[in-house]
């Protein structure tokens, strides 16, 4: 098993993708990624730094009350935005050992997606926090791989709070200025390099 920055076999389910300055893709500008599902099929993942304007209520009022702040469905990425996707953590109290809670699947850490076809208030009890999601982004078989390969994204460490962050715009700024060495630097990169 080849361990690399913190990355078991090469699969990246857990961390954050960082949009490289260079990635010129609209879907992905200065995107800041959670990977939910990484394996030999393929990667999923959710941009969690885009809110949109449509408040959580609007689409499922059952669930508005427990979002986080703020309560706003996220722009996930340019894959099956007629759907939505909830991702959310579990209370800190909450261990392996009491099993997973009906309505959530874990997938690294405390984190989880939330089944939105459960029941709010039997899922809403074990989670800390949760963020709905329209839309989310794909990657072929070693299509990720081969992005981070050349450079278009830089993966770095998530931390629990990451996902829920209630200044997601300022993300991609706070992620790159809170990693060791050259990273760091790109924070402070200009929107338009040919503007300097």
């Amino acid at each position: 098993m080849s361990h690399h920055g913190g990355v078991i076999d090469g699969f990246l389910t857990g961390q954050l993708l960082v949009a490289s300055p260079s990635l010129a893709d609209d879907s992905f500008e200065r995107a800041v990624v959670l990977v939910v599902d990484h394996d030999e099929a393929g990667a999923l993942g959710v941009v969690i730094n885009r809110p949109s304007t449509i408040d959580v209520g609007a689409i499922l009022p059952d669930w508005h009350v427990y979002s986080s702040k703020p309560a706003l469905v996220f722009d996930g990425g340019p894959v099956g935005r007629d759907s939505a996707l909830a991702l959310g953590a579990l209370l800190p109290t909450r261990t392996p050992d009491t099993g997973e809670p009906l309505g959530f699947r874990q997938f690294y850490g405390q984190l989880g997606l939330v089944d939105l076809d459960a029941a709010p208030e039997e899922v809403a009890g074990d989670i800390g926090a949760l963020r709905v999601f329209a839309g989310y982004a794909g990657w072929a078989p070693d299509q990720l791989e081969q992005e981070v390969s050349q450079g278009a994204w830089f993966v770095v460490d998530c931390l629990p709070d990451d996902p829920f962050d209630t200044e997601p715009e300022e993300l991609w700024h706070s992620v790159l200025r809170r990693q060791p060495g050259p990273l760091s630097w790109m924070a402070s990169y200009p929107d338009d390099p040919t503007l300097n």
